[in-house]
Parts: C-alpha cells; sequence; structure tokens
C-alpha cells in the first residue's frame, strides 16, 4: 500500500511540474508570440479601442487611411476607412476586424496602435490612459504621389500589370500601383465583391501586389544586366563588334531575334542594346557564362527582397526561379545562358528590382534602398522616425553605369523606346517583351530613369510591366511609362 502511494504521489509531482512548466512559458516565453499572431482576436478587438494613427500621401498631402468612430457595448472603438479606396490600396493595405491586416495597416502596426518602443510614443501613451481618454497612435507619412499613381492607374487601365516609380537618388518610392486593384472598404462587409473580381489574366488576383510581389519574365529589359556584365568582365567595350545573322545558335536549336524581319549585320554593343538583338546578348550569355551574369545581377539586388517597409511575404526576389523556388546553378551548364542572357530561361524578376536596375545604372552604379515612407509622426507632430538614404552597395563601376546609360538613352532617342521620349528631360530605356509561349500572351516591360540632362543624376525611375500583350515594350509598356514620368517631373501640366 504505502508503496502505491508513493507512486501516485511521484506521478502527482510530475504533473504538477509540468502544469508549472508549462504556464511559465505560455506566460512568459510564449506570450510575445501569441500577442503578435494575426489570429489573436482578444488583441485585434482592444487594439481598435485606440484611435489608429491615419496615413497620408506626400503629394498632394492627403488622408489615405483614417477612422471612423463607433460606440460598441458602451465602448469607444474606431474603425479604418480608405477615403481614396482603390488609389493606393496595395501599399496601404486595410485593418480589419474580420479578416486581419495587409500593407502598411500590418507591417507598421505597432506605430499605428502607439505600441512601438519609443520614448515620446510611451510618454504620449502614458498621458492618454492617465487622462482617460483613447490612446492615439502614430501617423504615417508615405512618399506616394497621389496625382501620378492616378495617372498610373488610369493608363493601366483593364490590363493586369503594375508601375512603380522611385527616385534614384533617395530611394522614395512615389508610384506603386497594380492593376487589377481593389477597394480596401470592401474587404470587412462586402468581400464577395473582391475576390468576384475578373481580369484579362489568371488569376485575376486583385489583393496581389504586382509591384513588388509579382514575378514576371524580365525579357529584353535583363540586358542591361547582361551588358553591365560584359562591361565589368573587361571582355567587352561599348563599341565591342558583333555580327547580328538575325539569331544565334544554342545547344543546337536557333535562337531569334524578336524582330525577325531583318538582320541587323555588323554592329556594336551599344546599338545591340539600343535596338534590342537577341543574337548579340546570346553570345555574350554564352561567352560570360551564367554564373558571371547572375553574379552581377546580385549586386543589383537580385536574389534578395528588396528592402520596404511593407509586409515580408508581399515582396519577393528576383532571380532564376525552379519549382517555384529561387535557384542559383551550381555550374554554367546548368542554365541556358544565351537565353537567360536576354532575359528568357527561368528568370522572373518584380517591377520593384526593375525600377531598382534603371535607377542604379541612371545613379552612375549607386543602389539605393527604396522605401514608401517619409516618416512617422507622433500625434502632437514631433517626428520620431524619419527615412533618409542609405546606399545599400555600388553595384557596378561608374564606367560601367555610365556607358549603359548611354545605350538606354540611345534607346529611347533612336531605338525600340521612342515612346518614352519627354521633350526637355533627358530619358534613358529599355523595352522588354517576355515571351511566354503562347500568342498574344506576351509580358511587356519599359524600364527608364529621366533627369534634366545627361550630366545630372536622375530624377526618377520608373518600370512598367503588363501581362498578355500581343504587342512589343515599346509599343505598350513605354507610353506608360512616359505619361507617368510626366505627371510627376511636370506636375503643372498633368493636373
Amino acid at each position: 500500500m504505502n508503496r502505491q502511494i508513493v507512486r501516485l504521489t511521484y506521478v502527482a509531482l510530475t504533473l504538477v511540474g509540468v502544469l508549472v512548466v508549462m504556464t511559465t512559458y505560455w506566460q512568459t516565453w510564449a506570450a510575445a508570440s501569441l500577442a503578435d499572431r494575426q489570429d489573436n482576436a482578444v488583441k485585434r478587438v482592444a487594439e481598435f479601442s485606440i484611435d489608429r494613427g491615419l496615413i497620408f500621401s506626400f503629394e498632394p498631402r492627403k488622408r489615405l487611411a483614417r477612422n471612423v468612430e463607433r460606440e460598441v457595448d458602451s465602448k469607444t472603438l474606431f474603425f479604418r476607412r480608405y477615403p481614396f479606396g482603390p488609389l493606393a490600396a496595395h501599399v496601404v493595405g486595410y485593418s480589419t476586424v474580420g479578416r486581419s491586416r495587409t500593407g502598411l495597416e500590418r507591417s507598421l502596426n505597432d506605430y499605428l496602435t502607439a505600441s512601438n518602443a519609443n520614448l515620446s510614443t510611451l510618454v504620449d501613451k502614458a498621458l492618454d490612459e492617465l487622462r482617460g481618454k483613447p490612446i492615439r497612435g502614430n501617423n504615417v507619412v508615405t512618399n506616394l504621389d497621389l496625382d501620378a499613381q492616378a495617372v498610373a492607374l488610369e493608363e493601366l487601365g483593364t490590363d493586369c500589370g503594375a508601375v512603380v516609380a522611385l527616385d534614384p537618388r533617395t530611394g522614395e518610392v512615389v508610384v506603386m500601383a497594380s492593376t487589377p486593384g481593389f477597394d480596401p472598404n470592401l474587404v470587412e462587409r462586402r468581400y464577395g465583391e473582391i475576390s468576384s473580381i475578373t481580369a484579362d489574366c489568371t488569376p485575376a488576383a486583385p489583393l496581389l501586389n504586382r509591384g513588388s510581389a509579382g514575378l514576371y519574365v524580365p525579357g529584353s529589359t535583363f540586358k542591361v544586366i547582361t551588358a553591365s556584365a560584359a562591361l565589368e568582365s573587361g571582355k567587352y567595350g561599348p563599341e565591342a563588334p558583333f555580327v547580328d545573322p538575325g539569331y544565334c545558335t544554342v545547344y543546337g536549336k536557333r535562337v531569334n531575334n524578336f524582330d525577325t524581319t531583318r538582320p541587323y549585320g555588323a554592329i556594336d554593343l551599344t546599338n545591340a542594346l539600343a535596338n534590342s538583338v537577341n543574337s548579340v546578348f546570346c553570345k555574350i550569355g554564352l561567352k560570360l557564362g551564367a554564373k558571371r551574369i547572375l553574379d552581377t545581377a546580385k549586386r543589383f539586388g537580385f536574389y534578395e527582397r528588396p528592402p520596404l517597409e511593407t509586409p515580408l511575404d508581399e515582396r519577393l526576389a528576383s532571380g532564376l526561379y525552379r519549382n517555384g523556388q529561387l535557384y542559383y546553378p551550381k555550374l554554367d551548364s546548368d542554365v541556358d545562358a544565351g537565353r537567360m542572357a536576354f532575359g528568357q530561361e527561368r528568370m522572373l524578376v518584380t517591377p520593384l528590382q526593375m525600377a531598382m536596375v534603371a535607377g542604379t545604372i541612371g545613379l552612375g552604379g549607386k543602389l539605393m534602398e527604396p522605401h514608401v515612407v517619409d516618416r512617422i509622426v507622433a500625434p502632437g507632430g514631433k517626428v520620431i522616425e524619419q527615412q533618409r538614404p542609405r546606399l545599400i552597395r555600388r553595384a557596378v563601376t561608374k564606367k560601367t553605369a555610365d556607358a549603359v546609360a548611354d545605350m538606354m538613352r540611345l534607346a529611347v532617342a533612336q531605338g525600340t523606346g521612342t515612346a518614352a521620349q519627354i521633350y526637355g528631360y533627358s530619358v534613358g530605356g529599355k523595352t522588354g517583351t517576355g515571351e511566354t509561349g503562347v500568342p498574344g500572351a506576351n509580358t511587356t516591360w519599359f524600364i527608364a530613369f529621366a533627369g534634366k540632362d545627361d550630366e545630372s543624376p536622375p530624377e526618377l525611375a520608373i518600370a512598367v510591366v503588363l501581362q498578355n500583350q500581343s504587342g512589343t515594350g515599346g509599343t505598350t509598356a513605354a507610353p506608360i511609362a512616359r505619361a507617368v514620368m510626366q505627371a510627376i517631373l511636370q506636375p503643372t501640366e498633368n493636373p
């Protein structure tokens, strides 16, 4: 009998010990992770008692997200409204009770709910609590130019695509438009209207921010990377001579130029990029090998998620993909370097990444960190966080960047990108037509930088992508880029 009592005592003590350990774990070590979970309903409802911080555009200064106050069970709660509907929906995101959050509403939730550890915020929060007032969150001022954003959406129209524009000198993202879009005001109670949206692409995916999370075949815009790799290798110069027969032979198969009407014959590297001659870049790819080109691409930001204030899962890295995952070859022979060199093979990129590429070339090889938030401001007006320009790295030498920039300017002056010319500005650009293997379903591109003249740093870099196009990047995407660039550079002419 005594032996049974001793065993029972040991079992009881063990169970008590397990209970103490588990209680301590959930209340101490796991408390933070539980609180951060998006499906923590208690925390989410409690946050709606906070007068959530507002989100503003930069120019003109408008409220992109505001609050509506309601009395619920004798409690004052604050619910989100989005005065401009779809205009900046993918960047701003939404904050709801039932469907959680996306965009800046999610990634900056701590600031917007005064939960960040900044001393000023802690003091303001404590004072609000002492006075018995609702806690007020911090306000977020973005870099978004609403007029240019509206032009981008209007130009994209019913096409599936995206426009990203940034200031390459500072990294400020001033336009990030994606179509089809959605109205964040519908998310809470009329979500079915969003899920039933259809478009000229499948899936329509209206909630997808194609600007930072859409992956597309870059086509000939990738030639900017290949040209940079060629110059950096020391094996080629801007005047390096080639003979274009109208095609390149890879693994015994003929790869034609996109324009099959005529071969260019004798041509140099500068004119090959300006006129987007596939065979020249195919030959460069075969000579340099895939890994040398990919290593150059890495210095431009490929194979890493672009730094931005939006949630991590709303930004994707550019690079070679295999079975839905980023892929870097062990051997050059693992990749068709000839096709990769002009943006085919398994290369996939985002518009944000390609805008960064164009801006880096225009800025003499400097890759700046992109940011869509300008500053975070306390309720009383004190700036508690101010974004400043940050250099990620030098992607290529200034000599290489300037040479490629000249090639891109020639492309706009008299090559494939003439539709992007803007009077009074120096524009360098590159068209792209990514072939998907389906007739009439090309992915078309235009990337560019623009400034007052060839000698000054460019004020703007842009990337435009369109899905399911029968035309080329020069005829479909370049005119959109021009319209958006004009809206930013010449705002009085584009009210």
